[in-house]
């Protein structure tokens, strides 16, 4: 029954890395590929038939509550973490809301991902996303035996294998991942100065709970601007988009290279704009070219050319032509 899955997101992150952006929202509001990051996730959950959600927020938490509230019809629980202690305490903080809970979904906030979740439900132990990576220092890797997960490490200067735990996690033994992350913050067990939801897993198997892999291809990282960037572009590309055809009768005098998102309460004039742009509701382009870029909302972008770009929600970009008088054999860049 999918009534006995609970869903959580930790969101409480101030998403340093992509300021100037999250001076004013939290880093899962900022757009990409056509909706806020948090929306994906949700989208996902919502397609798998979950229903109970506990969201853990902190910084401008408010912001998240009004978006959830105004789009979703989630039974929707909201836990303050108003120490970032680490990701295990985040979870431990949601023990009280997932108390009728028989198996727990927990994703990160800022993982964005494309892969068949109704396969993972169908599972009886307990599953963890992960990816094959190149750096496994910066994330927690597994290591395996048997096809089943033998142990796990939170960023290891030495890794055993390069599988790197990406965010995704499904837990059939709630009970004891609760009991495990109390015990380590009782404790006081720490890696890297935070108490890690790797280390209360390392103690479930270390009690005897089965746990196995499951392959996540389709992970997009949303930590920084380029990382942004990236994801928007990987995004668009897979999912379906508005093509120039539809685009010609929308905006007439434009000229829209897909893959593309364009709200429907967005407006072009006079531009061209794409490939791998995400342009979000009553944002306005006009006289600009504008090209693997996310535009927020009602953001104004006139008289220049864009590309790799982020600009918020409410900013004007703007410029005007320039007046050269070039002679010959003359060299001139604005890069």
């Amino acid at each position: 029954m999918i009534n006995d899955v609970r869903a959580i997101i930790p969101v409480a992150g101030v998403g340093s890395r992509l300021r100037p952006h999250t001076y004013s929202m939290p880093k899962v509001l900022l757009h990409v590929a056509g909706k806020p990051i948090l929306g994906h996730i949700l989208d996902e959950l919502k397609s798998l038939g979950i229903s109970k959600v506990t969201l853990i927020v902190g910084y401008r938490g408010e912001m998240i509550r009004d978006f959830v509230e105004s789009t979703y019809h989630f039974q929707t629980t909201y836990v303050a973490q108003e120490e970032l202690k680490g990701l295990g305490h985040a979870i431990s903080l949601t023990r009280e809301s997932a108390r009728d809970a028989k198996r727990l979904l927990i994703v990160l906030g800022d993982t964005v991902f494309k892969v068949d979740l109704h396969k993972v439900l169908k599972s009886e132990v307990s599953l963890i996303g992960v990816k094959e990576v190149e750096d496994p220092q910066r994330f927690g890797i597994i290591e395996l035996r048997g096809g089943a997960i033998s142990g796990m490490v939170e960023k290891p200067e030495a890794p055993k294998t390069n599988m790197a735990i990406v965010g995704i996690y499904y837990v059939t033994e709630p009970a004891i991942l609760f009991e495990c992350l109390e015990e380590n913050i009782r404790r006081g067990k720490t890696t890297k100065g935070e108490f890690q939801l790797t280390d209360a897993l390392q103690r479930m198997l270390e009690r005897g709970v089965e746990m196995k892999p499951f392959t996540v291809d389709g992970w997009y990282d949303c930590g920084g601007p380029e990382a942004l960037l990236r994801t928007n572009r990987e995004m668009l590309t897979h999912l379906k988009s508005l093509n120039s055809e539809h685009a010609a009768e929308r905006f007439p005098g434009c000229i829209v290279n897909a893959p593309v998102s364009i709200a429907r309460t967005a407006e072009l004039e006079n531009s061209i704009v794409g490939p791998y742009v995400t342009v979000a509701d009553r944002a306005t382009i006009k006289n600009a070219v504008v090209r693997d870029s996310i535009i927020s909302r009602n953001a104004s972008v006139a008289n220049i050319f864009l590309e790799r770009s982020i600009v918020s929600d409410n900013a004007k970009v703007e410029s005007k032509p320039y007046r050269l008088n070039v002679g010959d054999s003359s060299e001139f860049s604005f890069a």
